[in-house]
């Protein structure tokens, strides 16, 4: 699955001898169907892995729920993407590029949720939800440092209206209730989530050389995504084998609700979202991902209400037109991918 270099401009030599250098504008990028399906798939279920994450506190420890997790996602996913690493010269493949692969892996796989977790013991789901729905500025921001990618006007206003639609949500039709927010360390745990899961969605959208084109293996999605479990399930297990060793945690009580747990979040998290996602990113672009990211604690909301019997009011529905148009707006701005 290839996945071109994305959010940026065209550029065409018109002649070998004097070299002018034309630039191509993009065309606004059409929201299809197809694409607010990809875009909106991955957020919901993320939304439930968060909920269900909150409800196994106690239970298991953080590092072990992200560990076995992957673990189970592996052993799913092995089947499908055996051609990366069942042969030798897959493997060579792999021991070529495992710098790009390990940081992907130790990002995407064995760092995000592993953080999101442990967030979730000692943070209020206000604050987790409120930092992680910062992931459009975190990505536009890394997008403009690291790669050269300057968002637009355009861009900039869908993100502060998608952001505005979030917080309404967060404090409950009540602003004034932002104002009081405690950070405390599950805080900057998922800060530090979010500014790394927008660094891996930047680093899917723009591969080093040996990931692009013809030098890029042909794997398809799942082989890609066993690809990074190679290494990001070395640093979800050590961590949690670090973890227990620095400050170890009560045995983890089992029940058919954490079983259950375990095997959704292995499957519909781990792999529909993460190759929902990888489309998405693909044929979107990073920065219209990360404001369809906004969705996840709209959902998150709407999914605790449900649990706990407090159904939508009037605010969700004016915050979900505000994530809306959020994202309409920031069509008109991104480029369309090559």
């Amino acid at each position: 699955m290839p996945l071109p270099a994305l959010n940026r401009q065209r550029r065409l030599w018109h002649g070998a001898s004097d070299a002018r250098l034309l630039v191509v504008k993009p065309r606004p990028m059409h929201l299809s169907p197809r694409i607010i399906l990809m875009l909106s798939g991955p957020p919901l279920m993320w939304a439930c892995n968060a909920v269900l994450g909150r409800m196994t506190v106690g239970s298991i420890d953080p590092l072990w729920l992200n560990a076995l997790r992957w673990l189970v996602a592996f052993a799913l996913l092995l089947p499908l993407g055996w051609a990366a690493v069942g042969t030798p010269e897959a493997r060579a493949a792999i021991r070529l590029r495992w710098r790009y692969l390990t940081v992907i892996g130790l990002i995407g796989i064995g760092g995000y949720n592993a953080l999101q977790y442990m967030a979730l013991q000692t943070s209020t789901p206000l604050n987790v939800t409120l930092i992680a729905s910062s992931s459009p500025v975190w990505t536009l921001l890394i997008g403009a440092l690291a790669f050269g990618i300057h968002p637009n006007r355009m861009q900039l206003i869908g993100a502060v209206l998608s952001l505005a639609g979030v917080a309404l949500v967060l404090s409950r039709g009540d602003p004034v209730a932002l104002l009081h927010i405690h950070f405390v360390r599950g805080d900057l745990y998922i800060l530090l989530a979010i500014m790394g899961w927008s660094l891996y969605t930047w680093m899917l959208a723009r591969p080093p050389a040996h990931m692009s084109g013809a030098q890029r293996p042909g794997w398809n999605w799942a082989e890609f995504l066993v690809a990074q479990c190679v290494f990001g399930i070395c640093g979800a297990v050590g961590a949690a084998v670090v973890g227990d060793m620095v400050a170890p945690s009560a045995p983890t009580q089992w029940s058919w609700f954490l079983v259950f747990t375990v095997l959704f979040v292995a499957v519909g998290p781990s792999i529909i979202a993460y190759r929902l996602w990888g489309l998405a990113v693909q044929e979107a672009g990073p920065a219209m991902a990360a404001i369809f990211y906004n969705l996840t604690p709209l959902f998150a909301a709407l999914l605790s209400a449900a649990l706990i019997g407090e159904w939508p009011q009037p605010f969700h529905i004016i915050a979900f037109a505000l994530i809306v148009a959020g994202i309409l707006v920031s069509s008109r701005g991104a480029p369309k991918a090559s």
